[in-house]
């Protein structure tokens, strides 16, 4: 049986440079025990920060190079344990910064309640000019929401429940990522392998039915074998929500989580709206692929299997790197270089290992350049993962190069747009320059996966959170049976009469790590749409645009997120920019059959 590498088997020149951030772990270790010293005083400003403009400053620079720290400290030590969720030290390491961070935000939960007790006139003619100018900004954003603030206590009271709020992640996280096993299957080669969260992906796509049903079945025994818990997991997630968002006097936990990024509940919901009124194209979808795949049944476990017989187009990690530069040309001399940075010197971790993190994503630390997490396989899936996390990777790198730390980490909402429209721009690439019908329609396939996970399932997984936050709200139990029943009605909404319904597949919500993040998931949709929609006009040469979005990279959160997007001529308050999508996903339909 093939076994999964350990960490010390991959080469150095595969991994991540985490040692840019802290060159060793006693480095780590000296930063964090400052950081608990610190946590161990009481700031000199608290109840005197509103005293006068300089107090108030001062203040706030004392708790923006803590959060510095903390961030370094936090992040260092998390890459590290994501490496191998089964190292004890890290394990430690990660747990030690949570609680600094959590023991730190307490300390400073004064500074904001202090400055929205001033008087607003007072207080904006301190931000008008001087040094307090650099946070008019973010004291504006503080007075936008000052009916969500709490008194000193309050804040104080929430910081420390945060330690006890993140406890249904934590538990989910080690049991995806360290406990659960799935065993072992045979592969198309008839060999036993073993059957990971990391290789789930690979053997769905397999041309080999046998291993796909075998990797479905194998992977879902599980999480329907601990149902129960991994429900009670999510229902207490829900519930942190819950109590976070009476506490802070919001109408909804949508709400709540929505405002962070100064986004209006309408734009949730009318993508929920105008996907489901186009869901005829999804069917649509469904029935040729169950057609294509020339089966009397279509099931969950046929959803990724190519659409192309006996198409199998492996791509090394060299020649990924190869297609993503080529595709990012349009993008500019100077953008290319930094991607090309990024690829040679230890931005990247590569391969799967024993005990490493599932999934995929970029992350960082403000002045030191961005990271990408991987488990690369060589599919042409992982190609789009790697220029989809370098997409996240050059905004990181823009706003930290432009913006300062205050100002330098940009909202979720628009996190989406940079990654997916690099995706597009691979695509689109990808397509120009394919060699023969077969892999046109290869191509084509995996376009319409992306308008598959991306805009609808992601829609789907947000319309599941929001009914069932609502039911919660409403006072119903989310019970394993509950959230199962909700899932698979909408499964059956989303994909249509062609599809069989498996009964496994109402277990899914209990593998998504998303959803341990509520309401982040509708952001991959919208911004897969908007992505779409710049990307095109990249293509076309619009250099007003390609400057437009040069400048959206580069604004963090200068700016409201829906003010962003309209450096690029994108407005996500209307559904027009959804709808336009979505007739992209209908040429594809027609274009497979021409």
């Amino acid at each position: 049986m093939k076994k999964t590498p350990t960490r010390e088997d991959i080469s150095e020149k595969y991994k991540w440079a985490v040692n840019d951030i802290y060159a060793t772990d006693e480095l780590w270790e000296k930063d964090y025990n400052e950081l608990i010293q610190a946590s161990e005083k009481e700031s000199g400003y608290k109840g005197k920060s509103t005293e006068s403009k300089e107090n108030l400053y001062n203040a706030i620079r004392e708790s923006e190079e803590i959060d510095f720290m903390v961030e370094r400290v936090y992040v260092y030590a998390f890459m590290r344990y994501y490496e191998d969720t089964t190292n004890g030290k890290y394990q430690e390491m990660s747990g030690k910064a949570q609680m600094a961070a959590s023991k730190l935000a307490e300390k400073y939960a004064f500074l904001e309640p202090e400055i929205l007790s001033m008087e607003e006139n007072v207080l904006r003619d301190w931000i008008k000019d001087g040094e307090l100018k650099l946070y008019a900004r973010m004291i504006e954003d503080m007075l936008a929401e000052k009916e969500h603030s709490l008194s000193e206590k309050e804040e104080a009271l929430l910081a420390k429940a945060s330690q006890v709020t993140t406890v249904p992640n934590e538990v989910f996280s080690k049991f995806n990522n360290a406990d659960v096993k799935f065993g072992s299957i045979k592969d198309e080669d008839g060999n036993e392998a073993e059957l990971t969260n990391g290789k789930y992906t690979l053997y769905m796509e397999s041309q080999n039915r046998q291993v796909r049903k075998d990797a479905f079945y194998g992977l879902y025994s599980q999480y329907k074998g601990h149902i129960n818990t991994l429900a009670a997991c999510f229902y207490g997630n829900v519930k942190q929500a819950m109590f976070n968002a009476q506490a802070r006097k919001y109408n909804s936990t949508m709400e709540m989580y929505l405002s962070g990024s100064f986004i209006p509940t309408k734009v949730y919901t009318n993508l929920i709206e105008t996907v489901d009124k186009n869901l005829s194209l999804m069917h649509r979808y469904v029935a040729l692929r169950k057609k294509e795949l020339k089966v009397d049944e279509l099931h969950f476990y046929d959803v990724y299997a190519p659409m192309v017989d006996n198409y199998k187009w492996e791509i090394s990690y060299n020649e990924a790197k190869e297609m993503i530069l080529n595709a990012l040309k349009p993008m500019g001399e100077e953008y290319l270089s930094i991607v090309k940075e990024g690829l040679e010197n230890g931005w990247v971790d590569v391969y799967e290992n024993v005990g490493k993190r599932t999934g995929a994503f970029s992350w960082g630390v403000y002045g030191t350049h961005p990271y990408l997490f991987l488990n690369y396989s060589n599919t042409l899936n992982d190609v789009f993962t790697l220029i989809h996390e370098m997409g996240h990777s050059m905004h990181t790198y823009y706003s930290n190069k432009t913006q300062p730390f205050a100002y330098a980490g940009y909202k979720i909402f628009v996190a989406e747009v940079a990654s997916t429209c690099n995706e597009s721009l691979l695509m689109n690439y990808l397509l120009d320059n394919c060699k023969d019908k077969t892999q046109k329609k290869y191509l084509l396939n995996h376009y319409m996966e992306q308008f598959k996970g991306t805009l609808f399932r992601q829609t789907m997984f947000a319309e599941f959170e929001m009914q069932v936050h609502r039911m919660a709200e409403e006072g119903t139990v989310l019970s394993a049976e509950n959230l199962c029943r909700v899932y698979k009605e909408l499964n059956k909404k989303y994909f249509g009469e062609e599809m069989v319904i498996d009964d496994e597949i109402a277990c899914e919500w209990a593998r998504i790590p998303h959803f341990y993040t509520p309401f982040y998931v509708y952001q991959y949709a919208t911004g897969y749409s908007a992505a779409i929609a710049i990307s095109s006009r990249i293509l076309a040469g619009d250099k007003q645009v390609i400057e437009g979005y040069k400048k959206f990279l580069s604004g963090g959160s200068s700016m409201h997120p829906i003010e962003l997007l309209k450096l690029c001529n994108i407005d996500m308050e209307k559904p027009q920019v959804v709808e336009d999508a979505l007739k992209v996903f209908e040429g594809l339909l027609d274009e497979w059959n021409n």
